[in-house]
């Protein structure tokens, strides 16, 4: 089954006298690209928390935001004098340019991020185990939407797959009547500005037979059929991560597709070439979404 690469996750769960709060969401992308936001309590384990999601969810844009509330009595804190300083200079600027009252400058300091912290700032494990299951529990519930959108985009693809077979299958009930045009109207041209009697009509054979080699499209059908039951049996392993691959085929699927275009020299093909690139850049858009 596909899984897509869109999906969002969210936890709530209080551990000792702390209540962890985690948001997971994620994009589709070609590499795992994560942004995390974790408050400085969590900074020590920042590397591990990376470790978890690479792992967990392989690809995609993701951004993870990570909250931490206390829950019960009281925790001592500190100040940051050395980043309040830096904050205040332009803070005091720009009430000074708006005519604000410099009194609200303090109470604005000491809202800014990090400026208040408090003095535990170390975690025990017993609180990272706990952390770690809120996380994986977010991570989980990002992981069912993507399988939720998975089912969707594998019916979708199954179907301009499908699409593409049938389009195909009518080019091949079209190839003995387009041979036969071919052959009659070079023979035509021929008698038209020679004459029928002032040609060799067993070297016109000959290069008639050439010349519909050179056209026979054949091989490309064959593997164009090969590439999308391929395709389709991809579709059905078992394994993640499959996109990338899934995308490999539908080049070499774009290549057979074209190559039967070039060589068609026949209106009502080039309609079926032009109604499977179609079908095809369809496909290429729902692809783009797959892990």
């Amino acid at each position: 089954m596909l899984q897509s690469m869109t999906g969002f996750g969210r936890a709530e769960q209080a551990v000792g006298d702390k209540v962890f709060l985690v948001e997971v969401k994620s994009l589709n992308g070609k590499q795992f690209d994560l942004r995390i936001t974790i408050p400085p309590l969590l900074k020590p384990f920042e590397f591990d928390i990376r470790n978890v999601l690479q792992e967990k969810l392989v690809r995609g844009s993701v951004e993870c935001i990570i909250y931490i509330k206390q829950n019960g009595s009281a925790q001592p804190v500190t100040i940051n004098k050395e980043l309040a300083k830096a904050y205040y200079q332009p803070i005091a600027e720009l009430s000074q340019e708006l005519n604000l009252n410099p009194g609200d400058v303090l109470s604005a300091l000491l809202k800014l991020p990090d400026v208040i912290t408090p003095t535990n700032n170390v975690l025990s494990d017993e609180d990272w185990t706990g952390f770690e299951q809120v996380l994986l529990s977010a991570i989980n519930q990002l992981k069912e939407h993507r399988i939720d959108e998975g089912k969707s985009l594998q019916d979708e693809l199954e179907l301009r797959i499908e699409n593409i077979i049938l389009h195909a299958e009518k080019i091949a009930t079209l190839e003995p009547q387009r041979q036969q045009r071919i052959r009659e109207g070079l023979i035509k041209t021929l008698e038209d500005n020679v004459g029928k009697e002032n040609y060799d009509s067993n070297r016109l054979e000959q290069e008639l037979i050439y010349y519909i080699e050179k056209i026979d499209i054949t091989e490309e059908q064959v593997r164009l059929k090969n590439h999308c039951n391929y395709f389709k049996s991809i579709l059905k392993e078992a394994e993640e991560g499959k996109g990338k691959k899934l995308s490999f085929i539908m080049q070499e699927i774009g290549r057979e597709i074209n190559t039967t275009g070039s060589k068609a020299y026949d209106s009502e093909m080039q309609k079926s070439v032009v109604l499977m690139k179609d079908e095809l850049e369809k496909a290429k858009e729902q692809v783009l979404n797959v892990l």
